[in-house]
């Protein structure tokens, strides 16, 4: 049947009777294709039958749809005609893992970050009210992203807007809810989203003494607070609904239908289990978060590398610092299996700290116990940073208060694409008084960052790629390195590569091929200038290579540090260029950069020719 759907035109036309078969299908296609491709299964699973629903009760596209953070969308990209495109899910040239406007006009609003969609949903229901159109606007949200501030200020935003077509839908996969989701609740649910009752609240307003109204109006809060948790939302100004079961057809449908004939902000709590209809995944919704390819008929098996990767380099490090230094304490943002922090949490419970997805929060917590005297550690993607710099400056940097951040994925991230890519940290870091900024170029030296960040006593970062390193071997001291100094890593003539973090393994082999020098330059901020004059006086022309945006990034630092010096010398800037990146394997996109050996040296070779450049003389 999933064969004959190729938009949801199709879905429409179908009785209702054939959903839930349509449904099993569809749970399978889901399975069998992130099986071949890797990709998001658990979130995917989840929502196979909310995704059917919405999709079979309102006219999408004209009806917008919008997806928190978007990793459950699969079961809507499929079902949008999209369906012989999964084989190329998060591939180069392939469609997103996440929602995007550019692929599909269902695609309503390009999300990957979290918290996002009620506020986009409430700024499409308020521009359908003004330009006079008739269309719903959905926000699909789940419990874990309603921790986040945003979502909250969107919802305090939307109470006071009457006479709009919003529907916000609690996706809850995690919470305990009592009594048990079944008939009663769905039935309750009907009821409350139903004309009936919506009619017999406003008769009551015009009919009844102004005494007994409030009476009565107490008693129905009390009522449904008693069954369901509706107080809180309904203060924001929603009606809320639920909680209902997600996976039933029969309650989510009615349900949905009854809450398109209302008017005013409505607010949908649906219960749903992540993995739902595969085993291995609702028993460890962790592990199948993410996964790579896989047999879905064995499962995910571990896969054995000699290689460490940084964050496990930095979950090590963590807990053998914590071990010295009773100071210590971890904070993540939701991100405890990512970052690394497992064990830490393990070994050290009472100073592990998960905030929820709330990255503002994260920052600002771990600057208030920076004043009382701790020692905060923020594990933190480079791509969510950005979610919190305002805190960054106004909280963290500008009180000089000693708070360390390690941020992972930084630079290209691979499948999860634009939306994830870790590639201004260095841009929007270097400008902030009071911060160091260091880059590691291999598994010990991020280590040894760690330890020096640690014991700088400001607010200082260390960047690390995703995945594994180069491979060298991980002292278990905690050795810091000498404060803004880097090293020279090879010496050659005419030409010096200042490479940066992950680079300078591709700048050794592009020197191989031209006799250069290449400097491993660690800190981005401080700069070491001393270096960088010993370089300009030695070297026919200068080129920097980075894994980060290089307007403003660490190729601008050493541009203003020869112009503060007064040092006229051709200078090269290599790193990532002025676009978002897609989706691909990290290898492939840094090639297309011509961020790869090969590519730096050609790039040298194009800008300087195949003779080595001829010094040039600052005669003012």
């Amino acid at each position: 049947m999933l064969n004959t759907i190729n938009s949801p035109a199709d879905l429409r036309q179908l009785p209702r009777t054939q959903l839930k078969p349509l449904a099993d299908e569809l749970r399978a296609f889901v399975i069998d294709s992130v099986a071949q491709t890797g990709g998001h299964l658990s979130s995917n699973l989840g929502t196979v039958e909310l995704t059917l629903a919405l999709h079979y009760v309102f006219n999408t596209p004209e009806d917008r749809i919008v997806w928190d953070v978007g990793h459950q969308t699969y079961p809507h990209k499929i079902l949008t005609g999209r369906r012989d495109l999964m084989s190329t899910l998060r591939q180069f040239n392939g469609i997103s893992g996440f929602p995007r406007r550019a692929e599909s006009d269902y695609d309503t609003f390009g999300t990957a970050h979290s918290s996002t969609s009620i506020s986009a949903a409430l700024g499409m229901a308020l521009a359908a009210k003004t330009q006079g159109e008739d269309r719903h606007a959905i926000a699909v949200i789940g419990d874990g992203a309603m921790t986040a501030g945003m979502a909250f200020e969107a919802l305090n935003n939307a109470g006071i807007c009457e006479d709009i077509n919003l529907l916000v839908i609690l996706n809850d996969n995690d919470m305990s809810i009592s009594p048990p989701v079944g008939a009663l609740n769905r039935y309750l649910a009907r009821l409350m989203s139903g004309q009936f009752y919506a009619k017999a609240k406003n008769v009551g307003k015009s009919m009844l003494p102004a005494p007994m109204l409030e009476l009565a109006k107490r008693l129905e809060e009390h009522a449904k607070g008693m069954v369901v948790p509706a107080t809180m939302f309904e203060e924001f100004g929603f009606n809320y609904i639920g909680p209902i079961d997600g996976h039933d057809l029969d309650s989510l449908i009615p349900t949905l239908q009854n809450l398109k004939n209302l008017k005013g902000p409505q607010f949908l709590h649906v219960v749903t289990k992540k993995g739902q209809g595969y085993k291995l995944a609702e028993a460890d919704p962790v592990l199948y978060h993410g996964p790579g390819k896989f047999n879905p008929a064995e499962g995910i098996k571990p896969v054995k590398s000699s290689k460490q990767t940084y964050t496990q380099v930095f979950g090590d490090w963590l807990c053998d610092m914590a071990r010295e230094d009773k100071a210590l304490v971890g904070i993540t943002p939701a991100m405890r299996e990512g970052s690394g922090m497992v064990q830490f949490e393990q070994q050290f419970p009472g100073r592990y700290y998960d905030v929820g997805i709330a990255e503002q929060h994260a920052v600002t917590f771990a600057a208030g116990m920076a004043c009382e005297g701790m020692k905060p550690v923020v594990a933190i993607y480079s791509t969510f940073l950005q979610r919190a710099y305002d805190q960054l400056i106004h909280d963290v940097a500008l009180q000089n208060l000693d708070v360390t951040f390690a941020l992972d994925r930084a630079g290209l991230v691979g499948a999860d694409g634009a939306t994830h890519a870790g590639n201004y940290d260095l841009a929007f870091l270097r400008c902030i008084p009071n911060m160091v900024v260091m880059a590691a170029s291999d598994e010990n030296e991020c280590r040894q960052m760690l330890s020096t960040a640690y014991a700088y006593q400001g607010p200082a970062a260390v960047r690390y790629p995703r995945g594994a390193g180069t491979g060298v071997a991980v002292q278990k001291t905690l050795d810091t390195l000498p404060l803004g100094k880097g090293e020279v890593r090879r010496e050659g003539k005419g030409i010096a590569i200042l490479a940066f973090g992950t680079m300078v393994a591709p700048s050794l082999a592009a020197a191989e091929k031209l006799n250069a020098s290449v400097a491993n330059m660690r800190f981005i901020k401080p700069l070491d200038v001393e270096l960088v004059k010993q370089l300009a006086a030695s070297h026919d022309a200068l080129v920097t290579v980075e894994e980060g945006c290089v307007m403003g990034g660490a190729g601008s630092a050493v541009a203003e540090a020869l112009a503060a010096a007064g040092i006229v010398k051709p200078l090269l800037q290599l790193g990532l260029p002025d676009r978002f990146i897609d989706h691909g394997e990290v290898g492939h996109l840094l090639a297309a950069c011509g961020l790869d050996g090969d590519g730096i040296a050609a790039s040298i070779v194009q800008r300087f020719g195949n003779e080595q450049p001829r010094l040039v003389v600052n005669n003012s």
